[in-house]
């Protein structure tokens, strides 16, 4: 499927908030599973962690706004190399409400809103 995707079919969510109904396919983009939240709680439908950014980025940032710029640079370089994967992400987003859950208390220097901009960058 290729098409533009409306920016509005991409949204964000902490993990910490409940899912509601309107939140289509959840999908958890953290290397670790968010603490102290159950899988029944988060009800996530997939688990995307492959995509989340790798160890060494992601203990390098540690949450650090002055390093905002780089991380996102250094993220899209990781995200380059799965273009599957962001090309399935994609077309959920086509089809429906994708809703990119992630655990950090920043919710504007956090690995899902770069993700999400990728996702809506290269549009086919």
């Amino acid at each position: 499927m290729t098409g533009k995707i409306d920016a509005d079919r991409i949204r964000l969510k902490r993990a910490y908030e409940p899912a509601t109904d309107d939140d289509g396919r959840r999908v958890l983009v953290d290397r670790l599973w968010p603490r102290g939240v159950s899988k029944a709680e988060a009800a996530i439908d997939e688990w995307a962690k492959d995509l989340a950014p790798s160890t060494e980025l992601r203990k390098w940032f540690g949450h650090d706004p002055r390093r905002w710029q780089a991380f996102r640079s250094r993220y899209r370089a990781e995200l380059a190399t799965f273009g599957d994967d962001l090309d399935r992400l994609r077309d959920v987003a086509r089809a429906g409400t994708l809703t990119l859950v992630y655990a950090a208390r920043d919710q504007a220097h956090n690995d899902a809103v770069v993700l999400r901009e990728v996702l809506l960058d290269r549009e086919t």
